[in-house]
């Protein structure tokens, strides 16, 4: 006889977490759970490329509750990876062959590293960073003092760079941006992160497309081969949509479509975090977004919403990012932009105002927390350019 849940939560990270929490904080009274395939308490995952890599926090610090909080909340946690989902039947088949019945459930799976397509790159000594047991394995692989080579200049990758430089080891890192996250926050702001890896003492190689990692491991980018023991790939990540497909469902830009509530196409199935392409409310469309704190709150929306609740997901999306002791704040709908402002108020402080179309549609902030915050308020209001 299958088990059977009034909410049944399918990921065990940000997105599911605030999901059960919004469904008891609406006053939900069903029956709750979990399924995670970590074999773990929800845990916080943005200090795994930061304090955590750096040694300077211990992995009983990440877990969002202990597991005091499932008995007070009366929310089962799951050990398994969902392998089907069949939406008519409301039923999740884990792995082993168990199966869940639910009246409402959601998809929170997530999002897995992608590997460039290069000869190599599957090779299993080139890490990732997405979950804790990737960061432990490596550092059981790299030794005291030993090199590393980093690919990839989005924030991630400058973060493990940074991070892995704290801990003493030499780093490259290689890149076929001309700067440092250029492409999404331009030239100027691009140019203030390479100087703090540079500080830092990151190599850095960019403008150079990686061509082949050979076993040793050699990096060819461009002119450049870099020999390190071992490699860390930060080339961005993909939704896991592979349950989502299996229910049936039809996906757009590469995630499962929702509405601002968080509902998918199918009765009773929510979807949200970084395998959901969602309706914002005060953007009037849809976006995609991998930030931690907007899989809380697309969570949040849906627990709320499966308790009976009519809540919509409105926040403008942002995040930080730690780059060594640089704190970077960003909030923006993500479209890209036809303008830009920088902003020097001295002492390494500085803001940047992004136009489209003539509207603010982002900023990102050094120092100035209250450009930050105002930030949001400007692109939620679509205030003037100018």
């Amino acid at each position: 006889m299958s088990e059977r849940y009034d909410w049944l939560i399918v990921g065990g990270g940000p997105a599911g977490m605030a999901a059960a929490t919004g469904y008891r904080g609406a006053g939900g009274e069903g029956s709750v759970a979990i399924i995670t395939d970590e074999h773990r308490m929800p845990y916080n995952r943005p200090p795994l490329t930061k304090d955590l890599l750096r040694g300077e926090m211990g992995e009983d610090e990440l877990p969002l509750e202990s597991e005091d909080w499932l008995r007070e909340q009366q929310v089962s946690l799951v050990s398994g990876r969902a392998v089907s989902l069949d939406a008519e039947a409301h039923e999740v088949t884990i792995s082993g062959g168990r199966t869940l019945e639910y009246g409402d459930a959601l998809l929170a799976t997530g999002a897995e590293p992608m590997r460039i397509p290069v000869p190599g790159a599957d090779h299993p000594g080139v890490r990732v960073i997405r979950a804790l047991d990737h960061v432990r394995e490596l550092l059981v692989r790299v030794g005291d003092g030993e090199p590393v080579v980093v690919i990839g200049s989005g924030f991630i990758g400058c973060e493990i760079a940074a991070s892995l430089r704290r801990r003493g080891h030499p780093v490259t890192l290689i890149s076929d941006e001309s700067e440092p996250n250029a492409a999404r926050l331009g030239e100027e702001p691009a140019r203030q992160i390479h100087n703090w890896l540079a500080a830092d003492g990151v190599v850095l190689y960019l403008g150079a497309e990686v061509e082949s990692i050979e076993p040793g491991f050699t990096v060819t980018a461009g002119h450049a081969h870099v020999r390190a023991p071992v490699v860390v790939m930060a080339g961005g990540v993909a939704p896991r949509v592979e349950l989502a497909v299996s229910a049936g469902l039809e996906l757009e830009s590469g995630a499962v479509p929702v509405d601002a509530h968080q509902r998918t196409a199918k009765p009773g199935l929510y979807a949200a975090g970084d395998v959901a392409f969602a309706q914002n409310a005060t953007a009037g469309r849809h976006l995609r977004v991998e930030h931690w704190g907007d899989a809380l709150g697309q969570g949040e929306v849906a627990g709320r919403n499966a308790a009976g609740a009519d809540t919509v997901w409105d926040a403008v999306p942002g995040f930080w990012s730690t780059i060594g002791d640089e704190v970077l704040k960003y909030a923006a709908w993500g479209d890209g932009f036809d303008d830009s402002r920088f902003e020097d108020y001295g002492d390494s402080a500085f803001t940047v105002w992004y136009g489209l179309k003539g509207a603010i549609v982002g900023v990102l902030t050094h120092g100035r927390d209250e450009d930050y915050k105002r930030g949001s308020d400007l692109i939620a209001r679509e205030a003037p350019w100018r």
